[in-house]
């Protein structure tokens, strides 16, 4: 009897043990975000301050913005960070898998184009000089300083910049050569924003482009160059002032996280989470040294979320100079 009664007893134990473990498992809860190396800071400081008053395991990846939203396409995450508009490809691929998505800009960056500390010459430039060492007929062409400018030195011009599947690069080459996606081929590319500092940092004729952040972080290593939009227009170097009252042109954008739809409608922690991110993000923006959306332009974009509205306020591509409000009013 005490034989039968002890091994009862173990099984009773074994299945309790069981159930317990089960659900636990069944009540934790993950909320999978991937894409934007520059959105990546944002969105891993608000996830790390989430998890800390949530039940919720928020997990913050790191592919570029392209390949984020491949997996957001195929379903495999939540929340998408993208430091670029959705393109017409990502539209018609989350269609295809019947993924609706919710488009919310978070904050303003500038892309911030560096020179080596030691160039003295081209600490101002102008579009149409940029324009001149990336877009394709540069390739194996345009090779020295003096080729962009004749005032500069016969000194080598070594680029670095993002990889083909960053936003930061389509957003670059569409506010810079006039098309996403053009560009010469024969540069430095990485999706990893601190080989590209390394590289200008290490080359005298080195000059490449990156997030307003990274060059806060190295702005004792390099030199920010003073863009000027076009002909009788000042140089402007980019800054949480000159972003915010628009002078820096054509390279002040919107950052966005995309939200999965049924994500948001159906994940209680995924509602939250996202609720937490446009409410609470102001003091982690600023503190990862991109530029927090004015007041009037948050609320509007808080508006948006609570209403659900999914859809792009973009046409598929890469758009300079739009504005948060006008972009929101184009979702129906």
């Amino acid at each position: 009897m005490n034989t039968i009664l002890t091994k009862s007893l173990r099984v009773a134990t074994l299945v309790a043990a069981t159930f317990s473990t089960s659900h636990a498992l069944a009540a934790e809860k993950i909320i999978k975000i991937d894409g934007s190396s520059t959105v990546y800071p944002v969105s891993e400081a608000v996830a790390e301050e989430f998890q800390k008053i949530s039940k919720t395991k928020v997990t913050v990846g790191v592919s570029g913005t392209g390949g984020g939203f491949k997996k957001f396409c195929r379903g495999e995450t939540d929340i998408s960070n993208a430091s670029r508009p959705i393109l017409q490809k990502e539209i018609d691929a989350c269609k295809e898998a019947g993924i609706q998505f919710i488009e919310l800009p978070i904050a303003y960056d500038a892309l911030t184009v560096v020179i080596n500390q030691k160039n003295d010459f081209a600490k101002k430039m102008t579009v149409t000089e940029l324009k001149k060492l990336w877009e394709p007929a540069a390739q194996g062409k345009v090779k020295t300083w003096n080729q962009v400018n004749p005032a500069w030195p016969n000194t080598p011009v070594k680029l670095f910049g993002p990889g083909a599947d960053s936003g930061t690069f389509d957003y670059f080459t569409e506010a810079i050569v006039g098309k996403a996606k053009s560009s010469r081929g024969d540069f430095t590319a990485s999706e990893d924003d601190n080989v590209l500092v390394k590289g200008v940092v290490g080359d005298v004729g080195g000059l490449g482009y990156f997030g307003y952040a990274y060059y806060e972080e190295n702005q004792d290593k390099l030199t920010a160059v003073a863009i000027i939009e076009k002909a009788g227009k000042p140089a402007v170097l980019p800054s949480k002032a000159t972003i915010e009252d628009g002078s820096y042109q054509p390279l002040a954008r919107p950052i966005f996280i995309y939200v999965n739809a049924t994500a948001a409608a159906f994940k209680p922690e995924v509602k939250a989470f996202v609720n937490y991110y446009l409410e609470q993000s102001k003091p982690l923006i600023e503190e990862v040294k991109y530029v927090a959306l004015p007041e009037k332009e948050q609320n509007a974009v808080i508006k948006h979320w609570k209403e659900l509205k999914p859809g792009t306020g973009f046409g598929g591509k890469a758009e300079v100079g739009v504005k948060i409000e006008e972009l929101l009013a184009r979702i129906k």
